[in-house]
């Protein structure tokens, strides 16, 4: 009978640094995404802020709190990383285990902005998305999510199966970064 091991979805494969950017995997533990019922969202706003010290995040926002993060996913969509999410949320709302589902990655470093340029269709100057904004956008030509952490590091979250195409398209553009100097 074959043994099969369990792989994360980047493994092996990072880190990467290229210039002023590295690339790593995050392990954010448990995902679900949360989806609220017709009429329920304020009242899934203060059951997740009682189970889990964190709102419903407004459009183009993440909330973190202790160990968990909720990222707006889409419209009357969120993603709860880093616990599992309080059974008492399913009368209202939605709720779908995401944990293998998705390949995360960290792009820190002076040039992750650069870097992100020429992946994404989308400002992500700091100026312009600060940290806490997050957004579903096109990285290449993959679906992601993309949340800025902080002054030069970005969480992007892709499909797991397209784990290999993401680090192929990072590493390209960290090279194109590196070599403008």
């Amino acid at each position: 009978m074959a043994e099969l091991t369990a792989k994360s979805p980047c493994a092996g494969r990072l880190p990467l640094t290229i210039g002023a950017a590295t690339v790593t995997e995050e392990t954010l533990g448990p995902m679900t995404s949360i989806a609220p019922y017709r009429g329920r969202q304020a009242d899934l706003a203060a059951a997740l802020a009682a189970a889990h010290g964190l709102g419903w995040p407004q459009p183009n926002r993440s909330l973190t709190g202790a160990g968990v993060r909720l990222i707006w996913f889409g419209r009357d969509q969120a993603l709860l990383t880093g616990a599992v999410a309080d059974p008492a949320l399913e009368d209202m709302a939605a709720l779908a285990d995401q944990s293998d589902a998705w390949a995360a990655v960290r792009l820190q470093g002076e040039a992750a902005e650069a870097v992100l340029a020429r992946l994404v269709p989308v400002d992500l100057r700091r100026a312009v998305f600060a940290p806490g904004a997050t957004l579903r956008s096109q990285l290449g030509h993959m679906p992601a999510s993309l949340t800025r952490l902080d002054d030069h590091g970005f969480l992007i979250l892709v499909y797991r199966s397209m784990a290999g195409t993401l680090l192929h398209d990072l590493k390209t553009a960290m090279e194109a970064a590196a070599a403008r100097g």
